[in-house]
């Protein structure tokens, strides 16, 4: 025999009360509720009772248990329903087999439930009274596992009329039942007797006033059938019973709907035929209709406050039910891992009619429990995160049947218990609406969090989450997938800092708030370990330093000086992704160094430097004049020269108190001279050494990197004129503006050239009509002395200028356009006393035109004869000079200076 069996299960167990018997009467007594509802009696079982445990429920008929089967339960009028949860409600006919039956008004229940466990078994009893005198003359209960139909009779022979104390069970013969026969129509007629009728699981009973068949679902004499749309499951019998009068017969019909529910836009809408013609032949009255719910009628109020409706359309009445109404409850559930909900609800629709023919009431009742198809659910995850506080904090709400079980992190999968020991706070919440929710909070600097810099500054911290959840009782597992992401402007950069010695470049990298994660350039290289270790990288924790020396191969060379040069080293923090330039530091300092050494057998070194503004420079490729003498050594920064002074075109010239060896480095062209104005050569450096007696020295040492010969400013017109001072005889190079004051012994010649430029034509010469020189810048102040007077050579000059042809040639397109002469370093005296050392020589100019008629000047530089004088350069002689006017559109005025004499 089976038996009925429910295991309630939950994740806790309940510590239940070990008492051998509980009597229940009407009231609530641990976790049970009886009560009367029409024709029913209804018990419930709160899951606190039943959690955990297995439950079987015996009938008790004075002093018999009968343990109710399944099979059993169906034949004589008891059903039972439970959640996933163990909330339990077990319903008895009150036309039940076990039911104590007063005069069919009076109904005494007795049910006894056994509660099984590991700790043993707990009993309560259960004895409910149920008064219930309404009865119509038909009634048909569908319940959720039998059909049952009642008819009134009247005048019926059988025990009910001699046993009162309760109604026949099933095993009963068919006298003692007073029925005789049944006839089922299926539509063919199958008669069976009573004890036939009882062993294929039909309940038959006869009491004071009713006759009763109940059926369960899909025997082999119900027929399924479509009324009005809706599924339905019938049966139609008649039963003859015997009376004092002899046999009577009556035909009973019952028909409970297996569907029509319908589900639109979360609302459940239940059609039950209105016209039920298995029930219905002729036209009938509705007199009453209700809705109930769990077996319970509901007024007017209760049902507009739930969104409740109850209609009656031309075919149905219809029920609607919003999905989550508060009687009914939601299940969880995870077909293929994937997170869905139902709905359940147990509508009652109870209708009292009246036939018009026969005037004879039918009472149908229907309790449908009803459950939605599964319905995709997205987990609800709400996040709390405030980024100042740099803590993630989610909120996951779910139903109260849902356990979290683990996270996966970025680092790998941890439990609850294992997450919270790590210091990631799991607390679970449990809310009044029967849901609960589970919060994470994990702080910003946890190795579990991705960070990456959208912005310079800005920081976004990244927490991917796949939570791992089971659902209860089942046990079925699912996972949901959560990103939260935040941005806080916190980011600290780092900063450099450095320092120089005399060979050192001292540089600090102080970390900022990411720590060490950056790439370092020092100039166009990344540092490598090799560097590092070269570079003698060390690090705390929170810094690092590295020493280089100032001609490391990562430095750059700025400038070069007579004793020093100017190095410069560029380190630059890189971000490893975007590439941003997170701190940079170009530290310049100045570091001596020797260029030339002058050795007193007449050798000289010097030595060529790759400086920034020459980058494309290859030191092997430079030379001295003679383009033959190459480096004695070079590499890709350096080029040593070696040489004696009287070799590689070095020149050499005597003064008073000293000799003057001078050669240059450059890049050399096929004329075997340096490239000149207007432009410089890339590279070009001017070496000296001069021999004071027995002491050798080193000066005027340069060294130019420009493209572009600069210029000084000279008057707008049509025709401009410029002088220049030369550096030799050779007149290929002269100073330029930064030379000045050129400095010079007293006697060392002074080669000047007077120049017509931007101009190209050979029918104009230039004159050179006066030169003097001044001790200050204004050409007019006084004292002056005369260099070339009238286009000649002062007379009365002790050491006479020398004009100095001009001739064609790469340069000098127009020999007429150029006038040049030198004369021999002077300075002013008074009283055997020298003024000052320095001296400005100026130039009046004539333009002349060759194709004109010659006149004055025009007819050449210095026609007449030269003058002779015995006058001495060191004082000023004889009356003031008259000078030409500069209204002359063919005369220009020019200087040059200032000179500077020194005694060497």
């Amino acid at each position: 025999m089976w038996s009925l069996l429910w295991s309630l299960v939950a994740a806790v167990i309940l510590s239940v009360d070990t008492r051998p018997n509980v009597k229940l009467n009407s009231q609530s007594s641990s976790g049970l509720r009886s009560d009367c509802v029409g024709n029913l009696m209804r018990l419930s079982l709160d899951k606190a009772l039943a959690v955990g445990n297995e439950l079987e429920v015996e009938a008790v008929n004075c002093t018999q248990h009968i343990v109710l089967t399944p099979g059993l339960a169906a034949q004589c009028g008891y059903s039972m329903e439970s959640d996933p949860w163990g909330n339990t409600r077990i319903y008895s006919s009150l036309l039940g087999c076990y039911v104590d039956n007063k005069d069919d008004q009076t109904f005494n229940v007795g049910l006894r439930l056994r509660l099984y466990s590991q700790s043993g078994v707990v009993t309560h009893d259960v004895d409910q009274t149920c008064i219930y005198t309404r009865w119509a003359s038909r009634e048909i209960l569908c319940d959720r596992n039998y059909m049952e139909v009642s008819d009134f009779i009247a005048g019926a022979k059988g025990p009910a009329q001699d046993v009162k104390e309760g109604n026949n069970p099933p095993d009963a013969s068919g006298a003692a039942h007073g029925i005789w026969k049944l006839t089922f129509y299926t539509p063919e007629p199958v008669a069976m007797v009573p004890r036939e009728a009882e062993q294929a699981g039909y309940g038959l009973m006869l009491t004071s006033t009713r006759l009763v068949v109940r059926s369960p679902y899909n025997t082999a004499e119900t027929t399924s059938e479509e009324v009005g749309g809706v599924p339905m499951e019938v049966i139609r019998v008649s039963a003859y019973y015997q009376t004092l009068h002899g046999l009577n017969v009556v035909n009973m019909a019952a028909a409970c709907p297996t569907g029509g529910v319908l589900f639109i836009n979360n609302l459940i809408s239940w059609h039950v035929p209105r016209l039920m013609t298995p029930l219905v032949d002729d036209s009938f009255e509705v007199l009453e209709l209700h809705m109930g719910i769990n077996g319970k009628r509901l007024d007017r109020s209760q049902m507009v406050t739930r969104g409740y409706t109850l209609s009656t359309t031309r075919h149905h009445f219809v029920i609607e039910i919003p999905v989550g109404s508060p009687d009914g409850h939601f299940k969880s559930h995870a077909p293929d891992y994937q997170y869905h909900i139902t709905y359940s609800v147990e509508p009652m629709l109870e209708v009292l009619w009246r036939t018009t023919g026969t005037q004879d009431d039918t009472r149908y009742k229907v309790l449908f429990p009803i459950t939605t198809p599964l319905m995709p659910q997205l987990p609800h995850f709400q996040e709390n995160t405030v980024p100042e506080a740099r803590v993630f904090t989610v909120l996951g709400t779910f139903l109260h049947d849902v356990v979290l079980k683990n996270i996966t992190f970025s680092t790998g999968v941890l439990t609850v218990e294992e997450s919270n020991a790590r210091g990631f706070t799991i607390q679970e919440h449990r809310y009044k609406n029967g849901t609960k929710g589970y919060s994470l909070s994990v702080p910003f600097d946890s190795d579990v969090v991705l960070k990456n810099n959208p912005e310079l500054l800005v920081t976004t911290y990244s927490l991917p989450l796949t939570f791992g959840f089971i659902v209860l009782p089942e046990e079925t597992p699912f996972a949901h997938q959560v990103e939260l992401q935040a941005s806080l402007k916190d980011v600290e950069l780092p900063t450099i800092t450095g320092t120089c010695d005399k060979k050192h470049f001292y540089i600090t990298v102080k970390y900022g708030s990411q720590g060490n994660n950056f790439q370092a350039m020092v100039g166009y290289s990344h540092l490598t370990p090799e560097m590092a270790e070269e570079y003698k990288f060390q690090e705390n924790g929170t810094h690092f330093s590295l020493v280089l020396p100032y001609d490391a191969a990562d430095t750059a060379f700025e400038l070069m000086n007579t004793d020093s040069l100017r190095a410069r080293v560029d380190l630059c923090l890189l971000d490893h992704i975007n590439n941003w330039v997170l701190a940079d530091l170009y530290l310049s300092c100045t570091f001596p160094f020797t260029t030339t050494t002058c050795y007193p057998n007449g050798t000289m070194t010097a030595t060529a430097v790759k400086v920034q503004s020459v980058a494309e420079l290859v030191p092997s490729r430079l030379t001295l004049k003679d383009q033959s003498c190459k480096p004695v050594f070079s590499d890709d920064r350096f080029a040593l020269f070696s040489f004696s002074g009287d070799s590689c075109g070095t020149t050499r010239t005597f003064f008073d108190h000293y000799m003057l060896y001078e050669n240059e480095i450059g890049l050399y062209y096929n004329r075997g001279v340096a490239k000149t104005s207007p432009i410089d050569p890339p590279y070009r450096q001017t070496i000296s050494c001069y021999y004071v007696v027995n002491e050798t020295q080193t000066v005027a040492v340069g060294s130019k990197q420009r493209l572009y010969e600069p210029k000084a400013d000279i008057s707008s017109g049509q025709l401009m004129v410029q002088i220049r001072l030369a550096q030799d005889s050779s007149y290929q190079l002269f100073y330029q503006a930064e030379d000045y004051p050129v400095v010079k012994y007293l006697r060392q010649p002074l080669y000047f050239e007077v120049e017509l430029i931007e101009s190209t034509d050979p029918n104009l010469e230039l004159i050179v009509e006066k030169c003097w020189a001044t001790l200050d810048e204004d050409w007019t102040s006084l004292p002056s002395w005369d260099i070339i007077v009238d286009g000649c050579e002062n007379p009365d000059d002790l050491y006479v200028t020398v004009f100095h042809p001009v001739v064609s040639d790469s340069r000098v397109l127009v020999p007429s356009h150029i006038k040049r002469f030198s004369m021999n370093m002077f300075t002013f005296t008074k009283d055997k006393a020298v003024l000052k050392d320095k001296i400005y020589v100026h130039c009046d100019a004539v333009i002349c035109d060759t194709t004109s008629q010659a006149d004055g000047l025009c007819r050449g530089q210095c026609v007449q004869p030269t003058r002779q004088s015995n006058a001495r350069p060191y004082e000023r002689k004889g009356a003031k000079r008259a000078r030409r006017g500069t209204n002359s559109t063919r005369q220009r005025q020019i200087s040059s200076g200032p000179v500077e004499l020194t005694s060497g």
